[in-house]
């Protein structure tokens, strides 16, 4: 009889258990159907029932946290339908500017996201054939409004992670409705590499190199005609110090094939920049200058190039190379200056151009400290004279590019070294009380000089 009485309340115990399951399943279900029918509600009277999206949100947010309905393909069909639609509503409101009827609508961060996942998981769940069918349907519906979403964040929003996200789940799903001989919006292959494109310039600027590679890797074997697949996989491999040959082998790829694209032509500037080839550098500065006459940075820039190889004749005694190149590197400082007054790199490269040339001659200057000779003497005061004169030459460009930018340490050392050799112990103090700010974390914004 124990026995028997022990067997009947465990009978009676686990008929309890799945009533509960059932119970629970039936709710799981149930708020599918509800979810459902306050989307359809809404969509009868899209004006009076808003609330009606929200009331959805929460009852299939519910049925697909049941553990049951969870399993059931018609649970994230119906969520994908939702959140679907609440992308549709966010894209009407935008397009209307009508800002008052968006803060109504249910704040919900990346809807078209949601839907999409929700058909992916449909998809995965069905068994039926018109599930499949629903849930591919509603993959083409997320894929235009993930399209609009990518585009927005990418260029009103500047969030580029966003928009590679959007954009790589158009293409995930492009991939299933393709396996599944339905449409996609890509509907050509035009349309497709355009995709792979605008997925690669998101990944790039969202500093997904890997992801960013791969799309424009299929760009360069399509030969898709855009300059940026080369300038892109050109700064993508040059990441890498060791295949800057690899590198810039994209980049002459697309010279060749873009001659006229400035944004090509400005990265070989650099590459060449990069690697120390000054030579090759003036050609090319040149060639940008032609294209865009009115850059005041091309003409600074050619300055500095010249700038270098008048530093590297100094080296190797070769004045007369030191002579031309000082010269050149002067010519295009000064038309920097003469397109922009306040051009404050090409204001300070004068200024160390004079100011370095004199720290040359100083060291000259030592051979004859010892000579107490009539010649050794005049020739020593002969130097000194002309250090001098190279420091007042420098001076007023010093005190221009210091009334611009009072921040600038070098600017500011520069100044302090040469008031001190003009015995201006006065002003050689304020600007060392200023460095020593500088050096301390300041930043000062009131200029000595004025302009």
């Amino acid at each position: 009889m124990k026995i028997a009485y022990n067997m009947k309340k465990l009978i009676l115990a686990l008929t309890a258990v799945l009533m509960v399951f059932a119970v629970q399943a039936q709710d799981g279900k149930k708020a599918v159907r509800k979810a459902s029918s306050a989307l359809g509600a809404f969509n009868l009277d899209p004006t009076n029932n808003k609330e009606k999206l929200q009331e959805a949100i929460d009852l299939i947010e519910e049925g697909a946290s049941d553990p049951e309905s969870s399993k059931e393909a018609k649970t994230f069909l119906t969520k994908g339908e939702i959140y679907n639609e609440i992308a549709n509503q966010y894209l009407i409101a935008s397009q209307l500017g009508d800002t008052v009827a968006a803060k109504k609508l249910p704040q919900v961060d990346d809807p078209a996201m949601i839907a999409a996942e929700a058909f992916l998981k449909a998809y995965e769940l069905a068994e039926k054939k018109w599930e499949t069918k629903d849930a591919t349907k509603g993959m083409a519906q997320a894929q235009g409004h993930l399209s609009n979403s990518g585009v927005m964040a990418f260029q009103d929003e500047q969030n580029y992670e966003k928009a590679y996200n959007d954009f790589k789940m158009v293409l995930d799903l492009h991939k299933v409705l393709t396996d599944e001989k339905e449409d996609s919006n890509l509907k050509s292959e035009d349309d497709y590499l355009n995709q792979l494109y605008i997925t690669g310039l998101s990944a790039i600027n969202a500093n997904e190199m890997d992801a960013a590679k791969g799309y424009f890797d299929q760009l360069y074997e399509k030969k898709y005609d855009k300059p940026v697949i080369y300038e892109s996989l050109y700064k993508i491999t040059a990441t890498d110090e060791s295949k800057m040959d690899e590198a810039y082998a994209y980049l002459e790829e697309g010279r060749k094939l873009f001659p006229d694209d400035v944004s090509l032509l400005f990265a070989e500037i650099n590459h060449f920049l990069r690697i120390g080839k000054l030579d090759v550098l003036i050609t090319k500065l040149q060639t940008a200058i032609e294209k865009e006459p009115d850059n005041v940075s091309l003409y600074s820039t050619l300055g500095n190039v010249y700038d270098n190889l008048y530093q590297k004749a100094l080296k190797a005694n070769d004045e007369a190379a030191a002579k031309e190149n000082f010269d050149s590197a002067m010519k295009y400082y000064q038309q920097a200056v003469n397109k922009d007054a306040d051009y404050v790199d090409a204001i300070y490269s004068i200024g160390a151009l004079y100011y370095n040339k004199a720290a040359v001659m100083t060291q000259d200057l030592n051979k004859y400290a010892d000579d107490y000779s009539k010649e050794g003497l005049k020739k020593y005061e002969e130097l000194k004279k002309n250090i001098f004169e190279e420091f007042d030459n420098a001076l007023p460009f010093f005190q221009k590019a210091e009334s611009i930018n009072p921040s600038d340490l070098n600017t500011l050392i520069a100044l302090k070294e040469i008031y001190a050799r003009k015995d201006d112990l006065e002003k050689s103090n304020v600007f060392k009380e200023r460095i020593d700010r500088i050096q301390a974390g300041e930043t000062i914004e009131d200029a000595y000089f004025d302009k």
